[in-house]
Protein backbone atom coordinates (compact mmCIF):
# COMPACT_ATOMS: atom_id res chain seq x y z
CA UNK A 1 0.00 0.00 0.00
CA UNK A 2 1.12 3.60 -1.21
CA UNK A 3 0.23 7.34 0.99
CA UNK A 4 0.09 9.65 -1.52
CA UNK A 5 1.84 13.06 -0.55
CA UNK A 6 0.38 16.51 -1.27
CA UNK A 7 3.42 18.60 -2.68
CA UNK A 8 3.64 21.34 -0.12
CA UNK A 9 3.71 18.35 2.86
CA UNK A 10 6.32 16.66 0.98
CA UNK A 11 8.85 19.58 1.16
CA UNK A 12 8.62 20.11 4.62
CA UNK A 13 8.72 15.72 4.87
CA UNK A 14 11.29 13.57 4.17
CA UNK A 15 14.71 12.47 2.66
CA UNK A 16 18.24 10.74 2.30
CA UNK A 17 21.43 11.15 0.83
CA UNK A 18 24.76 9.34 -0.39
CA UNK A 19 27.43 9.99 1.61
CA UNK A 20 30.73 11.47 0.68
CA UNK A 21 32.28 10.95 4.07
CA UNK A 22 32.42 7.19 3.50
CA UNK A 23 30.98 4.23 5.34
CA UNK A 24 27.92 3.04 3.33
CA UNK A 25 25.14 0.90 5.36
CA UNK A 26 26.25 -2.14 5.51
CA UNK A 27 23.06 -4.86 4.91
CA UNK A 28 22.41 -8.56 6.27
CA UNK A 29 24.50 -9.93 3.72
CA UNK A 30 27.76 -7.61 5.33
CA UNK A 31 27.41 -5.95 1.89
CA UNK A 32 29.07 -2.52 2.84
CA UNK A 33 27.25 -0.83 0.21
CA UNK A 34 24.41 -3.19 -0.11
CA UNK A 35 21.91 -0.96 1.79
CA UNK A 36 23.59 2.41 1.62
CA UNK A 37 23.08 5.43 -0.90
CA UNK A 38 26.28 4.33 -3.15
CA UNK A 39 23.86 2.46 -5.67
CA UNK A 40 21.03 4.86 -4.66
CA UNK A 41 19.25 7.47 -7.36
CA UNK A 42 21.32 10.08 -9.49
CA UNK A 43 22.81 12.68 -7.42
CA UNK A 44 23.64 15.21 -9.98
CA UNK A 45 19.80 16.19 -10.71
CA UNK A 46 19.10 19.28 -10.45
CA UNK A 47 16.19 21.23 -8.46
CA UNK A 48 14.85 22.54 -11.99
CA UNK A 49 14.91 19.08 -13.68
CA UNK A 50 13.48 16.96 -10.65
CA UNK A 51 10.17 15.82 -10.65
CA UNK A 52 8.20 15.49 -7.06
CA UNK A 53 7.16 11.82 -6.36
CA UNK A 54 3.72 11.36 -5.14
CA UNK A 55 3.84 8.37 -2.98
CA UNK A 56 6.22 6.84 -0.28
CA UNK A 57 5.85 2.87 0.78
CA UNK A 58 4.03 2.86 3.96
CA UNK A 59 7.44 1.89 5.71
CA UNK A 60 8.94 5.10 5.15
CA UNK A 61 8.06 8.68 7.70
CA UNK A 62 6.48 10.69 5.12
CA UNK A 63 6.12 13.36 7.93
CA UNK A 64 10.39 13.43 8.18
CA UNK A 65 10.61 16.97 8.29
CA UNK A 66 13.21 18.27 5.35
CA UNK A 67 13.30 22.07 4.15
CA UNK A 68 11.02 23.94 2.12
CA UNK A 69 11.65 23.41 -1.12
CA UNK A 70 13.15 20.46 -1.12
CA UNK A 71 12.25 17.83 -4.25
CA UNK A 72 11.98 14.39 -3.72
CA UNK A 73 12.49 12.66 -7.19
CA UNK A 74 13.45 9.14 -5.88
CA UNK A 75 12.00 6.93 -3.83
CA UNK A 76 13.78 3.08 -3.19
CA UNK A 77 12.08 0.21 -1.61
CA UNK A 78 14.56 -2.05 -0.48
CA UNK A 79 12.74 -4.51 1.48
CA UNK A 80 14.44 -5.65 4.94
CA UNK A 81 17.03 -3.09 4.37
CA UNK A 82 14.56 -0.12 4.23
CA UNK A 83 13.31 2.59 1.76
CA UNK A 84 15.63 5.69 0.48
CA UNK A 85 14.25 8.37 -0.57
CA UNK A 86 16.67 11.33 -2.93
CA UNK A 87 16.14 14.55 -2.72
CA UNK A 88 17.34 17.89 -3.95
CA UNK A 89 16.59 21.41 -3.05
CA UNK A 90 17.92 24.95 -3.64
CA UNK A 91 18.43 25.72 0.13
CA UNK A 92 21.98 26.31 1.04
CA UNK A 93 24.07 23.46 2.95
CA UNK A 94 24.35 24.94 5.80
CA UNK A 95 20.42 25.73 6.45
CA UNK A 96 19.93 22.38 5.17
CA UNK A 97 22.44 21.08 7.61
CA UNK A 98 20.22 22.96 10.34
CA UNK A 99 17.22 21.64 8.96
CA UNK A 100 17.92 18.07 9.26
CA UNK A 101 19.55 18.84 12.65
CA UNK A 102 16.87 20.65 14.06
CA UNK A 103 14.25 17.46 12.90
CA UNK A 104 14.25 16.44 16.80
CA UNK A 105 11.41 18.91 17.34
CA UNK A 106 9.47 16.34 15.27
CA UNK A 107 10.34 13.55 17.52
CA UNK A 108 13.75 12.39 15.17
CA UNK A 109 16.52 12.63 17.18
CA UNK A 110 20.12 12.11 15.81
CA UNK A 111 22.25 9.42 17.55
CA UNK A 112 25.72 10.06 15.98
CA UNK A 113 27.15 11.84 12.99
CA UNK A 114 29.61 13.76 11.19
CA UNK A 115 29.92 17.16 9.18
CA UNK A 116 32.24 18.38 6.96
CA UNK A 117 32.88 21.22 4.62
CA UNK A 118 30.63 20.18 2.25
CA UNK A 119 28.66 16.95 3.24
CA UNK A 120 27.02 15.33 6.40
CA UNK A 121 25.51 12.90 7.71
CA UNK A 122 23.74 11.31 10.76
CA UNK A 123 21.61 8.23 12.21
CA UNK A 124 18.20 8.91 13.68
CA UNK A 125 16.00 7.19 15.27
CA UNK A 126 11.92 8.06 16.13
CA UNK A 127 8.23 7.38 15.54
CA UNK A 128 9.00 3.69 14.51
CA UNK A 129 11.87 4.29 12.38
CA UNK A 130 15.40 3.78 12.77
CA UNK A 131 17.99 5.75 9.41
CA UNK A 132 20.38 7.87 8.25
CA UNK A 133 19.76 10.77 6.08
CA UNK A 134 22.85 12.27 4.15
CA UNK A 135 23.73 15.63 2.79
CA UNK A 136 25.93 17.14 0.13
CA UNK A 137 26.67 20.41 -2.04
CA UNK A 138 25.80 18.83 -5.19
CA UNK A 139 28.53 18.70 -7.67
CA UNK A 140 26.97 19.64 -10.83
CA UNK A 141 24.00 22.35 -9.48
CA UNK A 142 26.07 25.19 -7.69
CA UNK A 143 24.10 26.49 -4.86
CA UNK A 144 22.07 23.16 -4.55
CA UNK A 145 22.00 20.85 -1.74
CA UNK A 146 21.11 17.24 -2.61
CA UNK A 147 19.84 14.75 0.55
CA UNK A 148 19.39 11.34 1.05
CA UNK A 149 17.17 9.55 4.03
CA UNK A 150 17.42 5.83 4.86
CA UNK A 151 14.56 4.65 7.02
CA UNK A 152 13.69 1.36 8.46
CA UNK A 153 11.08 0.54 11.20
CA UNK A 154 12.62 -0.16 14.01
Amino acid sequence: MKRSLLAGSVATGLLFLPSACGGGQESESGDPDAGGFSAAADTNTCADDATQVTSTPDGFPADFPLPGGTVVFNIEDRGKDGVIATAVTTTAFDDVLNAMNAAKKAGYRVTSGETEEDDAEANWTGHGFVGRWSIKKSASCPGETVIQLLAARS
